[in-house]
């Protein structure tokens, strides 16, 4: 597909899904209070209010995506924006949990749309089976409230992470590696960016190892950081990168600082 191409589709998902997700002020249904029963305790009928008037853009629907979508659709996300442009293929089910065998080949965001409409059918997903690039990064992050970094590579993770501030949206990050994942939250204004916590991609030529239940632990991590990020709810997880190592059961803080003249926040506050 070509650049503009893309551009197209993006305008296309958008523009059908932009008179669908205008913030909803009615009063909670006793079909939703129903179903949030057991979490309107934590935040009450306002909160339940802000996340179904939510709109969050998940970039990547494997490892860390599939988590990440089940668990902000359970919790009532009322606009969930799934990127990927990649088709489900037997060596992702190991840990890609959205998709099983009869899914192959059809696109990822497809197989996970269906599925987390039947987990909650009274939230919006809006599957867009694409690459995030230089021409549409920008598009895609239009009318969001938050963005989660579920993907699996560092290009288009420091592309997210310039669009976050240039549009001044809260960034979610995770990344994992065999037993091992790390963790950040990223609020343009108020902390360092992705390139002041990882200067230089660390990946090589090949895809790491990935054991599906690290990528499990850090995809919920991400929600969790998500949900807390969209209700100003508790601290999160800023100014700092946040390692698990599973091999070793061991939760570690790297403080992160500002890189000066960082070419993305250097700026920014």
């Amino acid at each position: 597909m070509f650049k503009d191409d893309y551009i197209t589709l993006c305008r296309a998902r958008i523009s059908a899904f932009s008179g669908q997700v205008s913030g909803e002020n009615r009063m909670l249904s006793e079909r939703e209070r129903e179903r949030y029963l057991r979490q309107l305790p934590l935040f009450g009928d306002e909160g339940q209010e802000i996340l179904r008037s939510s709109s969050v853009c998940v970039a990547g629907a494997g490892g860390l995506g599939s988590p990440v979508a089940l668990y902000l659709a359970a919790a009532g996300v009322g606009h969930i924006r799934l990127l990927d442009p990649d088709r489900v293929d037997r060596s992702n089910l190991n840990r890609q949990i959205l998709h099983t065998d009869p899914d192959i080949p059809r696109f990822k965001v497809d197989s996970a749309a269906e599925k987390l409409v039947r987990l909650n059918p009274d939230i919006r997903i809006e599957p867009m089976p694409i690459a995030i690039h230089e021409g549409n990064a920008l598009l895609v992050a239009d009318g969001m409230d938050l963005l989660v970094d579920a993907l699996d590579s560092y290009p288009p993770r420091y592309l997210l992470n310039r669009v976050a501030f240039e549009k001044g949206i809260p960034l979610v990050h995770a990344a994992v590696s065999g037993f091992v994942g790390q963790l950040t939250t990223i609020i343009p204004g108020e902390t360092p960016c992705l390139r002041c916590a990882i200067p230089h991609s660390p990946e090589g030529g090949s895809s790491p190892p990935v054991l599906g239940a690290t990528a499990g632990i850090l995809g919920t991590m991400e929600a969790l950081e998500a949900i807390k990020v969209l209700l100003g709810m508790g601290d999160v997880a800023k100014n700092f990168l946040l390692v698990w190592d599973g091999m070793y059961g061991r939760l570690d803080q790297i403080p992160v600082e500002r890189i000066p003249g960082c070419p993305v926040c250097g700026s920014r506050g």
